[in-house]
């Protein structure tokens, strides 16, 4: 009778001892399994608070998901077809970023100097204030290349000229250069693109009735959309 109970009592603690070891290696498993998915996790940059810490690493994922390189400008004028330069990457990519979130199709030709330039990309539309007011705290590093001059047809960024010894570009607006050529802005402003098609729209859009800042008295709207 005595080994009955003792071999019962023996059978208990071999079972108690292989529910301690379960629980155990469970528990580690667990653990290792978590520590896994943290180290693997990597959060991608927010578009929505893009700002000058991230918009590099942001613009440098984005190219290469998006490698696009042109788009097309409808206006009341006739059609401007685009070609964005693969060696301008992060302003390639912020072009295309805000074509396809439909910002530049909120927007107008708003400066026009004949003999000079046609700039884009501002309109008093309240959606373009909105737009501007979420992704206003980005801006990009120049990328100024040696091949890539303000020729005529060129397409260059605007950047602000005050406090900005680094010369960081304003991603919403756009000029093309409609004169033979405007070589003092080498160095000053990035050029990343070319009009490969329909250059006579601006030459049209230049010669646009304006007011006192240059401002076309009726709009030249565009529809933005990128083609390839």
């Amino acid at each position: 009778m005595s080994k009955f109970y003792f071999l019962i009592i023996l059978l208990i603690l071999v079972l108690i001892s292989c529910k301690k070891e379960e629980k155990k290696t469970s528990f580690t498993k667990q653990n290792n399994s978590t520590v896994k998915i943290i180290k693997a996790e990597k959060k991608p940059v927010n578009k929505d608070s893009l700002n000058n810490k991230n918009a590099v690493a942001y613009f440098t994922e984005y190219g290469k998901q998006n490698k696009e390189t042109q788009v097309i400008f409808i206006t009341r004028h006739g059609d401007i077809t685009i070609k964005l330069y693969k060696n301008t990457p992060l302003h390639r990519a912020s072009f295309i970023f805000l074509t396809k979130i439909g910002y530049f199709s909120t927007t107008c030709f708003h400066r026009v100097v004949n003999g000079f330039i046609a700039q884009g990309g501002n309109s008093e539309n309240r959606e373009t204030v909105n737009i501007r007011n979420k992704y206003k705290h980005y801006t990009l590093p120049p990328e100024f290349r040696k091949n890539r001059k303000h020729k005529r047809g060129a397409l260059a960024i605007a950047r602000d000229w005050e406090d900005n010894p680094k010369k960081l570009s304003t991603p919403f607006e756009f000029y093309f250069i409609q004169s033979k050529g405007e070589h003092h802005l080498n160095n000053e402003h990035t050029v990343f693109g070319e009009v490969i098609k329909g250059m006579h729209v601006i030459d049209r859009i230049v010669k646009e009735d304006v007011d006192v800042d240059e401002w076309p008295f009726t709009d030249v709207l565009i529809e933005a959309k990128v083609i390839k």
